[in-house]
């Protein structure tokens, strides 16, 4: 079974906690700081694999957790950090956030890196905390959480060319002549299940490759039958070639498949109709073919090339290949998402995330007031609130951000409970 879309749990390993520890000094009653740092926690990073074609694995794996930083040591050492958890995908899959529906990485060439959960920094240890007023410091922070999120992969096929057309209309079999492809043939609709790829190589040594995309129907943009997950796959494609049964075998009207395909690509997503189009009149071996394809021309309006051929009979295929190829040469690729410029393949592109250091005050029903915030919540999760000297410093620390001001202007009074997290904490004027 092709997967062409997978939710999975990606988490950044934690940093190691930085230490306490003293070594004895000579002026210094109760010894120097010795603590060294956490080191920092490895990111989970997205790699493009050219050798993979689906993503079939990640049904199988759907959590991803990277390791942890050690933890600092005495004698002033510091932990090592953690190596990033390289997670291969096939070229074309795109990660986005399960939750916000937003494009974090694109990925399309091989060797193409993305950081999808990035790794928290180590905890710093005693050492760093030293002061002349405070050269010995019982203080120490945690290492800070990875970045987790649940994320969707969606893989779009990267073909130059892609077929389009009615189900039945010979899209398979076409492929099946011009290429290596072996896609299953028969007579009912929605045959292809999934998006065959083949590379197809022109009498002059020229190649591309063609996607045999599944068959649409009318309405296929609102989701009707297979449409949403099939439209996807054609978003890359160069060159859009569309294949009509001239024969009319079926008893549809050729041109009026021709409209209905065409507006299906346009609801579907404006910007497929930027794509040059061809235009293949199959079947021309069937009998009322000619009349058909005469009368088809009179009533097209756009300007697109038309190639009369047969696939069963393999006529016309030669003039229509080298037409093909022709016009993926003249066109450029297409980028699903307004991409910054980079230098080379192996970038590493990070989402936009919003102000880590907005935080917000609610109450809950028994009155009391909740924080929450990206940077509050990293900042308790960093505290040990096992030392006296790392809770003050927590309270100095909420105090410089705002938090006291802001509870007062929410109406907090001294003996109200305030909440971060899993801990409580009374409000003191």
């Amino acid at each position: 079974m092709f997967v062409d879309q997978v939710k999975i749990y990606v988490k950044g390993g934690d940093g190691g906690n930085g230490m306490v520890a003293f070594r004895r000094e000579k002026y210094v009653p109760n010894g120097g700081p010795a603590g060294g740092d956490g080191g920092k926690g490895a990111n989970v990073v997205f790699e493009v694999n050219e050798g993979l074609r689906t993503l079939m694995d990640f049904r199988y794996k759907r959590h991803f957790k990277a390791e942890r930083g050690e933890h600092g040591m005495s004698k002033g050492m510091h932990g090592r950090g953690a190596q990033d958890m390289i997670v291969k995908v096939p070229p074309g899959t795109v990660v986005l956030d399960a939750e916000t529906k937003e494009v974090i990485a694109d990925l399309v060439e091989h060797g193409q890196r993305a950081v999808i959960a990035k790794g928290g920094r180590g905890g710093r240890g005693n050492t760093r905390f030293a002061t002349p007023q405070n050269p010995a410091p019982e203080i120490a922070e945690n290492g800070e959480p990875g970045q987790e999120r649940d994320v969707v992969l969606e893989l779009k096929l990267l073909a130059d060319a892609g077929l389009v057309g009615f189900p039945s209309v010979g899209k398979s079999t076409l492929l099946s002549v011009v290429s290596s492809a072996k896609p299953k043939i028969a007579e009912y609709h929605f045959t292809t299940i999934v998006p065959n790829l083949g590379m197809v190589e022109t009498e002059d040594g020229r190649s591309f490759v063609m996607a045999d995309l599944p068959g649409l129907i009318e309405g296929a943009s609102e989701g009707v039958g297979l449409g949403h997950q099939f439209l996807r796959h054609i978003e890359r494609t160069r060159v859009i070639v569309h294949v009509i049964d001239m024969a009319a075998t079926e008893g549809r009207d050729p041109y009026e498949d021709y409209l209905t395909i065409n507006k299906e690509l346009q609801e579907y997503n404006l910007r497929l109709t930027e794509r040059p189009q061809i235009i293949v009149a199959n079947k021309m071996d069937m009998p009322d073919a000619e009349e058909n394809l005469k009368m088809f021309k009179e009533q097209l309006e756009e300007d697109y090339p038309i190639f009369p051929i047969s696939a069963l009979t393999r006529k016309g295929l030669r003039d229509l290949l080298f037409a093909i190829t022709d016009k993926i040469e003249q066109t450029p690729e297409f980028p699903l998402e307004h991409e910054e410029e980079v230098t080379g393949v192996h970038r590493v592109l990070y989402k936009h995330e919003a102000d880590p250091d907005a935080f917000t005050i609610t109450r809950d029903p028994d009155g009391s007031f909740v924080l929450s915030g990206e940077k509050l919540e990293r900042l308790f999760k960093m505290t040990d609130f096992s030392r006296e000297e790392s809770i003050r410093r927590f309270a100095r620390q909420l105090r410089g951000f705002g938090v006291d001001d802001a509870l007062r202007q929410r109406g907090a009074k001294d003996g109200d409970i305030v909440k971060l997290l899993e801990f409580e904490f009374e409000f003191i004027e």
